[in-house]
């Protein structure tokens, strides 16, 4: 049977391990952006990535000061020439992908919740030609400051989303979303 209450002392033991399992935590996160950013990541101050975090092509992905990624994001770069850009303070959920094939900009402040889903390419469809043989299609997407993406959402080639716009969850943005706009 567990205890109704605890004392005092065993409170402040358990206060104690928890703030010695945080700074471990702060740690771990910290050394993950040393090791991306010794394989070529631009990375700002301050930043914490949990675990679980890849990127592919770490010399073409730039990172603003305390931006924080949770566990399982995964930043896809597919091509040597793409760029991605994160601004800073921005925040990346648990299961973020993000597939870069020439360009994405992500502004200052930007919340991505769980699960969001961002490419800036699409395989191209042509009934004529075998589909895995067709190649993809690309445009850049733009994602201005102050932008909040819910969950599971997911953004396509070419969108351009305002300042201060939210994208509610399970939404799929295929045409630009004007300043403010939810």
């Amino acid at each position: 049977m567990l205890p109704v209450a605890c004392d005092s002392k065993e409170i402040i033991m358990y206060r104690f391990f928890w703030k010695i399992r945080l700074i471990y935590r702060l740690l771990c996160e910290r050394l993950r952006v040393c090791l991306l950013a010794f394989q070529g990541l631009r990375v700002g101050k301050k930043n914490r990535f949990g675990a679980f975090v890849n990127i592919d092509r770490p010399w073409c992905v730039c990172i603003g000061d305390r931006v924080e990624f949770e566990s399982d994001v995964w930043l896809k770069v597919v091509d040597d020439t793409a760029v991605l850009k994160i601004g800073k303070y921005s925040f990346l959920g648990r299961g973020v992908e993000i597939d870069v094939s020439t360009s994405i900009t992500i502004g200052d402040h930007v919340l991505m919740a769980p699960g969001v889903f961002i490419t800036d390419h699409l395989h191209n469809i042509n009934a004529d030609i075998l589909i895995d043989l067709q190649g993809c299609s690309s445009a850049p997407i733009n994602i201005e400051d102050d932008v909040w993406l819910g969950v599971r959402s997911v953004v396509l080639p070419g969108v351009r989303i305002g300042r201060c716009a939210v994208v509610g969850a399970g939404a799929v943005v295929t045409k630009d979303i004007p300043e403010n706009a939810i």
